[in-house]
């Protein structure tokens, strides 16, 4: 039996090959939609795809299983409460796939979603009664198990899903011998979960003993405790759970279509109406000069997560980036659904060159320098775009916390007549944010080069709260 892993980092996802040697056979287990790397292992290992599976309609990326039913044949398997456009095989507890040498068998864990299901994997060469792993999806995390709350736009209370979820692993997990490893859908850095390990597999025992979800308590009271704290879903994920559902054009096709080159006065024509221009550069490049209205979400963070956040989907998408990396900031949209791209700035900044009218800087400053005008007797207002966890935890005294992923809907809060001084973490979604301020028109503006990471490193002080911890 070949079981495989892939992880893919700025998502946070991991996916699933398994295949049977002695069949040839392999099964995906919920893929990116960027299906390449399974088709080219399945190749060199000499295997063929012919199943995939969905653990559930995922909400913070588009799913492969279209690409690889149309690629290879593979028959779309879902959980036996799921509701699709296209053709699958709806797969109901205890429900089984047997090849000579693995057994995949389906147990029905709702909770996270109502469809969600868990998969056990059996290497029958080995033991035919003891499973060597479950494939969790987003029931049950390294750390952490699957929130609760993400389909009340869809019908389901937080509450009725959280009761849900308890059955689940009480009545379907828990009683699994402690060997059996545990491979989730997602890690640190998902919003699936509020807690996520940055280990990508365990053991069951290990989860028994380590996971705070999973101590000993009353249905009541771990439905208050997983409903509790969870990060903000950005409005992204309702879209993509949908989306999943649904028959829809595959990747390779909406990338030929929306890679093409503009010229720079038909990107300005488009933003004029409405389109989104979208910087796909490091930070830092971004400050020295941007196209005026750009906003900047960088490759090198959770670009996907942040674009789903702060871009609207209705508006199209006009790229800039680096020559050469035009494909990236396309594909990286299309894993989360988002194919409006209407294409990218041929040349990229180099369009500009003659056109330094259009061109805008950020003012970025050390943290020495900005501690000092902030000790001023005209200090700048101090904004902190974190997650309130973040701030709560440790802050630079007299800042302002608005998250990033409310900046646009509270512009009010802002003193747009002041000098504004913006910082997060470590300068990415500072940049972000001074993209999104520009574009409102508040311009005065000062971005903290490195971020709260650069402060403390510089011994400056910050003022340090203790935060309740689950």
């Amino acid at each position: 039996m070949i079981l495989k892993q892939y992880y893919l980092g700025c998502l946070a996802h991991a996916s699933y090959l398994l295949g049977d040697e002695q069949s040839g056979a392999a099964v995906v287990v919920d893929p990116q939609r960027d299906i390449e790397h399974y088709l080219a292992d399945a190749k060199t290992l000499g295997l063929k795809i012919q199943h995939v599976f969905l653990t559930h309609f995922h909400a913070d990326f588009l799913a492969g299983h279209l690409e690889l039913r149309d690629a290879c044949g593979a028959k779309i398997h879902l959980g036996s409460q799921a509701e699709a456009e296209y053709a699958f095989v709806p797969m109901h507890d205890g429900d089984a796939l047997d090849f000579p040498g693995t057994r995949l068998q389906v147990l029905h864990t709702p909770g996270h979603t109502i469809e969600s299901i868990s998969i056990l994997v059996f290497d029958l060469t080995k033991n035919k009664v003891k499973p060597y792993a479950v494939l969790t999806g987003d029931t049950l995390f390294i750390g952490d198990v699957g929130r609760p709350d993400l389909r009340a736009s869809l019908g389901w209370t937080a509450n009725e899903l959280g009761g849900y979820l308890y059955d689940s692993l009480h009545g379907k997990l828990l009683p699994l011998p402690d060997e059996v490893l545990v491979y989730p859908a997602h890690g640190a850095g998902s919003l699936c979960g509020k807690k996520l390990s940055s280990d990508t597999v365990s053991t069951l025992g290990d989860q028994r003993r380590l996971n705070y979800a999973l101590k000993p308590m009353s249905r009541k009271e771990f439905i208050r405790l997983v409903t509790a704290d969870q990060p903000d879903a950005p409005p992204y994920f309702t879209y993509d759970a949908v989306l999943n559902t649904r028959e829809r054009a595959t990747l390779d096709k909406k990338l030929e279509e929306v890679l093409k080159p503009v010229d720079l006065d038909e990107v300005l024509q488009l933003g004029d109406k409405g389109a989104q221009i979208l910087d796909v550069r490091d930070p830092g490049e971004y400050a020295k000069g941007h196209l005026a209205g750009s906003i900047n979400i960088g490759l090198g963070g959770q670009y996907a997560t942040w674009a789903g956040t702060v871009l609207d989907r209705t508006r199209p998408i006009l790229i800039i980036s680096e020559p050469g990396r035009e494909q990236e900031a396309a594909l990286r949209l299309g894993r989360i659904g988002f194919d409006h791209i209407r294409g990218y700035l041929r040349d990229g900044m180099a369009a500009l060159a003659d056109r330094p009218d259009l061109i805008w800087p950020t003012e970025r400053v050390g943290v020495l320098i900005a501690s000092e005008e902030l000790e001023s007797s005209d200090p700048p207002f101090l904004l902190d775009v974190r997650a309130p966890r973040e701030w709560a935890g440790k802050h630079i005294e007299g800042s302002f916390n608005l998250p990033l992923n409310h900046l646009q809907e509270r512009i009010g809060e802002i003193p747009a007549s002041q000098r504004i001084a913006v910082h997060c973490a470590g300068g990415y979604r500072s940049s972000i944010a001074v993209s999104i301020l520009h574009q409102h028109c508040i311009t005065n503006l000062v971005e903290i080069a490195g971020g709260l990471a650069a402060w403390e490193a510089a011994g400056l002080p910050v003022v340090v709260e203790a935060v309740p911890q689950v």
